[in-house]
């Protein structure tokens, strides 16, 4: 969700909620985790719900019908829908953002999504987005806005990517799944976001230029690349029940995706079986009449533009619109069933928390402007902390360990230094979204980057940062600490506050991204190359750390006193405890890439687009042909044979693991038609046929080392060439399994295959077909560390 902060805020705090200091308990019991395989929705309760929904729709007149569907600035929240007296209705509250509550005081900030996307874990997929909503819940938020798969990760410098998962749409479909359910499972509705096509911050939206006004960017994107890699993760959305899904901000084929009738009525609601509600992202309406007919359920935040609140494509246009016959009653009432179904089935009508009337204060001071009134919110962190320590540092990627520096155990090094202005306490507040939305910037200078900006980052309590966790475990190992946390200084080669040279030293380095802008390079950011080689210089055990929002460059990863890399994005709140915990062995590291880390950019074959001159003025011009097809990341790599610095997939542990078993098969030979029987009525997620488990993979994976640890199998799948339309990757990841194991011990690995991750979607049929000949499932440890095949085939 994106808002023009600087304009909005004008009238946004208008109002504050009168409600009881609430405070929120700990939550102790995360439920165990739900199979992604098993429909999320109970029919009965939905049913049931939507009958309540119809129940209150008979109650309303027409003007109490759009105010469910439109927005209202000034009721506190950053989305509100207005409170109806009359019918006991006290409307919703909307709140940012995937990774904590953006404007909430005393609220967790959890690991973001690419940096859990690292872990390959299903239980902390689930998990955290249990606790999550708890938190949203206890705030008062009716609404959580998130969690992300659009962008998906096409453009490696996309500023928001972080918010989302992985460029890969199956690992980003389980990993929206099982956030979903568990933000459900706490009673939370969520706002699965941004459908679709959203893989630029540059010319996202509306934006003027030289005084004229200029269309947002348009995606233009094949049907079946739509498909296979962009609606991928949101079919798993729509599985898991999401209540809502906001539509972007960009143009899709040329029409804006909120008002797109075949990406949002045809796709969305019909093929997929969606009945929840879609929202527009924030101003991202821009009609009214067509964008109700393609599918557009609620405007948010309501008005058309921030600078005249007066006016709305919904509200009083949305009742003369029924009035003069070109909208109907009925789509009307559809619409709101939609709203109000999903309130119902969390049984949100039912004694839920009031909004804290912290949050427009809160609101008002992120984004810079005074308030009068600024109380203490609630608190509703409970014991969150230890699961953020332990997920950052789980979910941390070990990509190089020389002669197993890391762990750093017995005898400990006398002297440890720690360098780079990632490593230092925050100089300037507790959170940072830069200076101005129009003007690309590297963050603050000083101080550990735990997350990013805009509406997907979140407010700090408190961060322990590296530089304070490491002083703590020196002084614990009764070690010398050496430190330097200005990249300016250590760039120009001084080191005279230094002595002696550490034994180890510890180089932390930041790559700074947030909401409305992309990132400008793929190296990280503040000299950081000049940074790395002039304390390896110096030092020959050196390792690098880097908190950063995705994919870097590493032009220094081969430097020979560069001895340990250790990627662990944006950790959240815990960030320097959950480090510490990998560095001194208190934690394996078992994360791996969610991404490919190319040996040089140019290896990329997909970039950020922008337009100077007088083209910029142009809205014609303002577009991106998505011609690489389904082949980003790991597939391009793939289909070029380019050699990657580090591959999707991969990541170390202390210890070593091999397959104890050779893999096998369920079923050599498939015999069932190549399309799916047609399904009365699609449900939640499409026709329930293509979500049965028709196909099992087994293996055994062993630790072959001499520590506990964990590590991530990973299944990719080879389609029958001869049979596979021209554009098909050459693999494509279908299956992975987090195995937890002691020295020597050895465990049994499954991977169900469904009929839909065996399928290409055909453009002539408008169906997901099977192809027949034979299909190659390959198990390994990485996207090129693949030992284990096994074929079978299809008629």
């Amino acid at each position: 969700m994106g808002v023009k902060q600087a304009t909005l805020l004008s009238t946004l705090f208008s109002a504050v909620i009168a409600s009881p200091a609430q405070q929120v308990s700990s939550i102790q019991h995360v439920p165990s985790t739900p199979s992604y395989l098993t429909p999320a929705i109970d029919t009965a309760k939905w049913n049931a719900a939507t009958e309540q929904a119809n129940a209150l729709i008979e109650q309303m007149n027409l003007t109490e019908k759009s105010t469910i569907v439109t927005g209202n600035l000034g009721v506190g929240c950053i989305g509100n829908v207005k409170p109806i007296e009359r019918i006991g209705f006290p409307g919703l509250c909307m709140l940012d953002g995937p990774t904590a509550v953006h404007t909430g005081d005393l609220a967790s900030v959890f690991p973001a999504g690419v940096t859990v996307a690292s872990a390959w874990d299903k239980d902390l997929f689930y998990q955290r987005g249990f606790l999550l909503a708890t938190e949203f819940r206890g705030k008062g938020a009716n609404v959580f806005l998130g969690p992300v798969a659009g962008p998906l990760g096409r453009n490696p410098l996309g500023g928001r990517n972080w918010e989302g998962f992985s460029p890969d749409p199956y690992l980003t479909g389980i990993a929206m799944d099982l956030t979903i359910r568990g933000n459900q499972d706490a009673g939370v509705q969520v706002s699965a976001k941004h459908y679709v096509g959203n893989e630029q911050e540059t010319q996202r939206s509306n934006t003027p230029h030289d005084g004229k006004p200029v269309d947002g960017i348009s995606s233009n994107i094949d049907d079946r690349t739509m498909h296979e890699l962009y609606v991928w993760p949101f079919a798993h959305a729509v599985r898991a029940g999401a209540s809502s899904i906001m539509c972007s901000y960009n143009r899709l084929n040329f029409t804006y995706t909120c008002e797109n009738p075949r990406a949002l009525n045809q796709i969305l609601k019909q093929e997929l079986g969606f009945d929840g509600y879609v929202v527009s992202d924030w101003f991202a309406t821009h009609s009214g009449v067509k964008a109700i007919t393609a599918g557009l359920d609620m405007t948010m935040p309501g008005p058309i533009d921030p600078s005249d609140f007066s006016k709305s494509y919904f509200g009083g246009n949305l009742t003369a619109a029924v009035k003069n016959g070109t909208v109907s009653e009925t789509r009307v009432n559809d619409m709101v069933k939609r709203v109000l179904t999903p309130y119902f089935y969390l049984g949100q009508d039912k004694d839920y928390p009031t909004p804290d009337p912290s949050v427009a204060g809160v609101m008002a001071q992120t984004y810079g402007r005074d308030f009068p009134d600024s109380p203490q919110g609630r608190d509703v962190r409970g014991d969150h902390a230890k699961f953020i320590r332990q997920t950052a540092a789980e979910a941390t990627v070990l990509l190089k360990n020389t002669n197993s520096l890391l762990p750093l155990k017995k005898p400990m090094p006398s002297v440890i230094g720690v360098f780079g202005n990632d490593a230092a306490d925050l100089t300037q507040g507790m959170v940072y979204d830069g200076p101005r939305l129009d003007v690309p910037d590297f963050g603050f200078d000083i101080g550990t980057l735990v997350i990013g900006g805009g509406s997907g980052g979140g407010r700090n309590s408190y961060i322990v940062s590296p530089l304070e966790a490491m002083k703590a475990r020196a002084k614990k190992h009764d070690c010398r600490l050496q430190y330097i946390t200005d990249n300016a200084v250590i760039a120009k080669n001084d080191f005279v506050g230094i002595y002696p040279i550490p034994d180890v030293c510890l180089v932390f380095l930041k790559t700074w991204a947030r909401e409305a802008v992309d990132r400008l390079a793929f190296e990280a950011d503040h000299n950081s190359t000049q940074v790395v080689n002039n304390v390896a210089r110096k030092c020959n055990q050196t390792v690098v750390i880097t908190h950063s929002a995705g994919i870097n460059t590493m032009p220094w990863a081969n430097n020979p006193n560069v001895s340990a890399i250790l990627v662990a994005h944006y950790p959240g709140q815990e960030t320097g405890n959950s480090i510490a915990d990998v560095i001194f062995g208190d934690v394996n590291p078992s994360g791996r890439l969610p991404y490919t880390i190319a040996k040089k950019e140019e290896d990329y074959n997909t970039g950020i687009f922008n337009l100077t001159g007088p083209s910029r003025t142009d809205s014609s011009a303002w577009k991106v042909d998505f011609d690489e097809g389904l082949f980003i990341d790991y597939r391009h790599f793939d289909r070029k044979n380019v050699t990657p610095l580090y591959e999707f997939g991969y990541g170390l542990s202390y210890t070593t693991f091999d397959f104890s078993k050779k893999a096998s098969l369920s079923k050599k030979k498939l015999n069932i038609p190549q399309l799916p029987p047609k399904a009365s009525q699609n449900r939640p997620g499409g026709n329930p046929e293509l979500w049965k488990e028709v196909l099992r993979a087994s293996t055994s994976v062993k630790n072959t080392g001499s520590i506990s640890g964990a590590t991530v199998a990973q299944l990719y799948l080879a389609f029958p060439q001869d049979s596979v339309p021209a554009g098909t990757p050459k693999r494509v990841l279908r299956g992975f399994e987090k195995v937890r194991l002691r020295p020597g011990e050895s465990k049994k690995v499954s991977f169900p295959l469904t009929r839909r991750d065996l399928s290409y979607w055909d453009v002539t049929a408008q169906e997901w077909r099977m192809p027949r000949g034979e299909f190659t499932v390959h198990i390994g440890f990485s996207s090129r560390d693949l030992p284990q095949e096994v074929g079978f085939r299809v008629g």
